[in-house]
């Protein structure tokens, strides 16, 4: 039997899944998921955190980018060696203990996932605002037809959610290096790259200035873990899934810090403290407006329609992977376990994620509910990459494809951080944060409920 016969064979043993996704799709998702709106505006929190120095905060987005690098190869090492559907649930189901696997995937169906997806469908229409007025029922009823749309698209098969996917993660690069590549060139700014900001801070503070910055950078590299819940339909994943986190990353690194340079190039530091100061935080756009004149707002309308609608349709593709896992694992709802006889995809899982983000949709404090589930992922993702060391002491003999570079200390390193950011976040924000863990909470309840309740159906 030949090499590629033999991974088909032993990634997809018990399983119907279809592997269409090859490298670029592989790196489609991540990007299309990472490469949002947020490249216009999140460059403004991260400027503030540096104290207005821009030299730090290209700094600080390097090291954004490094960070989500160092944990991209963890999630590498594990995807490569375990190509399974459901990502950091079936890593964490077996390093920990099965219920810790269910609680994360629990609070994705529940809230993380189904709230991202709302969250992004609402603003697709909203991107449009700028140009033509749109009322709050008509962001709703849109983003209520782009769920529908993309869900039915992803039901019929991986291969047209995945020909989506490659597409508008194009479509959306396309205008943003437009814009970053004019702004570079033609802008007449020479910024002040000092790395020390004119508060002349201590040692200590700038270190604690570096690190709330880079929380605000991780804001926009978001999206990286999500490549491993569809492993199961990559297309030789030991060696396509770590070279597309890979790849994704450190594009995705070299985008967001030249974008922001490229922004220093047209706006003087003045204009950008008055706008920020005003209010304004979209910078992107205001450098679009500046070097491409009254067709800058209409070229940023685009490349944050298309951003949004990659992204979406990213979040739908991937998520309802995770559900059919714990369902196959018998920790779910059996009909979630269940691929469709003719497309081979998690049909149930789909469209009962869908019923669930139209309801959020339709809940007015969505940012609210979304925030909630921020502290526990960043937990799950933490314990997740503690669960390298785990399996090399568990499990020697397993086959490892792609090992962490590094290992031990780049691990370390990559741990002690995630630790760090989620104690920071606990800091800054203890109260939503404790609320949060009630949505695992109930995910603890509800995988002894499932466990209980499927082994009598079983019996």
């Amino acid at each position: 039997m030949s090499s590629k016969n033999q991974n088909t064979a032993v990634s997809n043993e018990g399983s119907g899944f279809r592997r269409e996704i090859g490298l670029f799709g592989g790196v489609s998702i991540i990007g299309g998921i990472m490469i949002g709106s947020g490249i216009f505006y999140l460059g403004s929190y991260v400027l503030q955190r540096s104290g207005m120095s821009m030299g730090l905060s290209l700094i600080v987005w390097i090291l954004g980018g490094l960070i989500s690098l160092m944990g991209g190869l963890c999630y590498a090492e594990l995807g490569a060696s375990m190509p399974k559907a459901g990502g950091n649930y079936v890593y964490l189901n077996e390093a920990y203990h099965p219920a810790v696997g269910f609680m994360c995937g629990f609070s994705s169906w529940l809230l993380g996932g189904a709230g991202s997806i709302a969250a992004i469908a609402i603003a697709f229409p909203k991107a449009f605002s700028t140009l033509v007025p749109i009322s709050d029922l008509t962001v709703k009823l849109v983003a209520i037809g782009l769920i529908i749309l993309l869900t039915a698209i992803n039901y019929v098969g991986v291969k047209q959610g995945s020909i989506v996917q490659n597409i508008f993660m194009v479509a959306k690069v396309a205008p943003i290096l437009l814009i970053l590549v004019l702004g570079i060139f033609a802008g007449k700014q020479t910024p002040d790259l000092s790395p020390i900001p004119a508060s002349s801070p201590s040692i200590g503070g700038m270190i604690g200035m570096i690190a709330f910055a880079i929380v605000a950078s991780l804001w926009a590299y978001e999206g990286w873990t999500n490549l491993n819940i569809v492993s199961e339909e990559i297309r030789n994943p030991k060696k396509n899934l770590p070279l597309a986190l890979i790849i994704a990353i450190v594009g995705c690194t070299v985008l967001f810090t030249l974008f922001n340079f490229a922004v220093y190039r047209v706006l003087p530091i003045d204009q950008i403290t008055s706008m920020i100061e005003g209010g304004d935080i979209y910078l992107g756009t205001e450098v679009a407006n500046t070097v491409l004149g009254s067709a800058g707002q209409i070229v940023v309308v685009i490349a944050m329609a298309t951003a949004i609608f990659g992204s979406l349709n990213g979040c739908i593709l991937v998520f309802p992977r995770q559900y059919y896992a714990m369902a196959k694992d018998g920790y779910f709802f059996k009909s979630f376990a269940k691929l469709h006889p003719k497309h081979k995809t998690p049909a149930a899982s789909l469209i009962v994620q869908a019923i669930i983000s139209i309801a959020l949709v339709l809940v007015r404090d969505l940012d609210q509910l979304t925030n909630l589930v921020i502290f526990s992922s960043m937990l799950f993702n933490t314990l997740t990459i503690g669960a390298v060391f785990i399996f090399r002491k568990k499990m020697p003999d397993l086959e490892r494809p792609y090992k962490a570079w590094g290992y031990p200390v780049t691990v370390v390193i990559t741990l002690l951080i995630f630790i760090g950011l989620m104690i920071n976040t606990l800091v800054e924000d203890p109260v939503t944060s404790i609320i949060g863990l009630v949505v695992p909470a109930l995910g603890f309840v509800c995988y002894h409920f499932f466990r209980w309740y499927n082994s009598r159906q079983s019996a």
